[in-house]
């Protein structure tokens, strides 16, 4: 056990093929800032791969495997019991598995509890915090609640991890047409959607892209061979590490309607939005209505000369894409991970 006993910040995530990378580094965010306030951080994982332990590892953040079925009375014992062997002052949960009874269980325990939550999921909330940072967040989901439970609501909670906040002072250049194109549609990917958009590039000459893809894309070599022979200029990179690097150098992005939304609107990156799961459909519809993005459609739904259609048109519409831009950093400022550490630790002079 290497968690200091001390202020320990506890981790429980539902990671699997059905809740994807993007909330683990979500929650790597915070762990970072709790990290920088000297907290200790622990996480509790149901799955994880290779390249996301040894991520969590290198921010020297202990990663405990926990298999039992997230959200069950087995998985409140034990995630009750991590948080009194290393004395955690606050337990994080990020999952839809983890509803009322869960919720209540762990609070009488003893523990302290932020959920968070993107659209409502529980039927009652017995956590301490209800953080959901989309646009779409109503505070009327969530009447039923404790009266002690608190609402952190909106992208003023956005989270930022800290090699993005790094760019904080970075000003994005919007050319006539946009050539560099970043893809990043999640680390598992099953229905394969990288796919369809690598598709519609290869039939669009003139840009050049580059395709993140996780470790644990199944559909990884066959993307692989749909490059083979390309005559585009398409570079796919798995498990990127330079994230904030990409979205400097891009012009603009193809990407999903969860967390990295927050990323591109934070670094005026105009982009082609995919909405790839029900849940992410209200907030894609918000940050559309606000003119902070482009939406591509439903995955399902959304063809190759559709995306084609999307992608080219954004490329060369310079007003839009300078609109986008700057629509979407004042959505954004990066100080999210703080004003929410700052709510754990209470510290609200802080929530300015």
């Amino acid at each position: 056990m290497n968690a200091e006993k001390r202020d320990t910040l506890l981790i429980r995530t539902d990671a699997s093929n059905r809740i994807g990378t993007g909330h683990v580094m979500r929650c790597l965010a915070l762990a970072q800032e709790w990290q920088r306030v000297k907290g200790a951080v622990l996480f509790a994982m149901a799955e994880t791969t290779s390249a996301l332990e040894q991520r969590l590892l290198r921010e020297g953040i202990e990663v405990v495997l926990l298999p039992e079925k997230p959200g069950s009375c087995a998985d409140t014992v034990k995630t009750a019991a991590l948080a009194g062997q290393y004395g955690a002052v606050w337990v994080v949960a990020d999952g839809y598995a983890f509803g009322s009874d869960w919720q209540q269980r762990i609070k009488k325990s003893g523990s302290r509890l932020l959920i968070w939550d993107d659209y409502g999921h529980a039927e009652h909330y017995y956590a301490d915090f209800v953080l959901n940072q989309n646009l779409s967040a109503d505070a009327e989901v969530y009447t039923q609640r404790e009266p002690y439970t608190e609402l952190l609501l909106g992208p003023r909670y956005a989270m930022l991890r800290r090699e993005f906040l790094e760019w904080r002072k970075w000003q994005r250049e919007i050319p006539v047409v946009a050539r560099k194109v970043l893809v990043t549609l999640g680390g598992s990917d099953p229905e394969n959607v990288t796919g369809k958009v690598i598709e519609a590039l290869r039939r669009l000459p003139d840009l050049e892209a580059t395709v993140v893809v996780g470790g644990s894309n199944s559909n990884l070599r066959r993307l692989e061979m749909s490059l083979v022979d390309c005559e585009s200029a398409i570079k796919l990179v798995v498990d990127a590490q330079n994230m904030p690097e990409l979205m400097a150098w891009a012009d603009m992005a193809v990407t999903g309607g969860g967390s990295t939304c927050w990323e591109t609107s934070f670094f005026g990156l105009p982009s082609c939005v995919i909405v790839l799961a029900e849940n992410q459909a209200a907030s894609v519809r918000r940050l559309r209505e606000v003119g902070a993005i482009r939406c591509a459609g439903q995955a399902a739904e959304t063809g190759v000369e559709n995306l084609c259609q999307s992608i080219y048109g954004l490329a060369g519409d310079l007003q839009a894409r300078k609109n986008l831009s700057e629509r979407g950093r004042s959505l954004v400022d990066g100080r999210g991970v703080n004003r929410v550490v700052a709510n754990l630790r209470g510290n609200l002079e802080l929530e300015t």
